[in-house]
């Protein structure tokens, strides 16, 4: 199994983040892409984040209509922290893995949990992330072979979505339907009662 492993707080998933999973199965010969939403997101203790439910119930939507797109609920259902080495250890080990993730991301790789060990564990494909470049992607993962994507740099972030949606912007188109009619029903984002009008 040729698997890739998209993970993200997914506060909202968003066009981007397909985007990413389309491009790594297609240029790099994919059988699946799992999108795996953080449970508890350590290097993200310091802000405030969407229930992990719902950000589990809007990737889900945001990748059930696509064959070869599958969501993943181990990280949520993990208690505590969740690291990436753990998820990558968690599925079989006959499993050839890739691991996609921006190259913001990426350039932090050396600050993560049992980093080398990631490395180890799965290819790691980079997708451009306006802001970060190639250079400094090569100078965090120095001395490991990762595959960069050459694919458009999408301005696009969650913390975009949420600044658009609490100042009642509309979110239609940034994320899927399903995602965008989701968050409107469950009332996600302060302020964000306008962006279905």
């Amino acid at each position: 199994m040729q698997r890739g492993i998209l993970g993200g707080t997914f506060d909202p998933p968003h066009l981007a983040h397909l985007f990413a999973g389309e491009a790594a199965y297609r240029d790099l010969g994919l059988d699946v892409v799992t999108f795996i939403p953080a449970g508890a997101p350590w290097q993200k203790a310091d802000r405030i984040v969407s229930h992990a439910e719902h950000r589990w119930e809007m990737t889900r939507l945001a990748v059930a209509d696509v064959d070869y797109f599958e969501a993943d609920d181990r990280e949520v259902r993990r208690e505590g922290p969740t690291f990436t080495i753990e998820t990558l250890e968690s599925f079989p080990e006959e499993d050839q893995l890739t691991f996609i993730l921006g190259s913001d991301a990426a350039r932090g790789i050396p600050t993560w949990e049992r980093a080398d060990e990631v490395i180890g564990r799965a290819r790691i494909a980079v997708v451009p992330r306006p802001g970060v470049s190639r250079h400094e992607v090569d100078w965090a993962l120095r001395g490991s072979d990762y595959v960069w994507l050459e694919t458009p740099e999408v301005w696009l972030s969650g913390t975009m979505l949420r600044d658009r949606a609490q100042h009642g912007r509309s979110l239609r188109f940034l994320v899927i339907d399903a995602v965008w009619d989701y968050i409107a029903a469950h009332d996600l984002y302060a302020g964000h009662a306008q962006v279905g009008s």
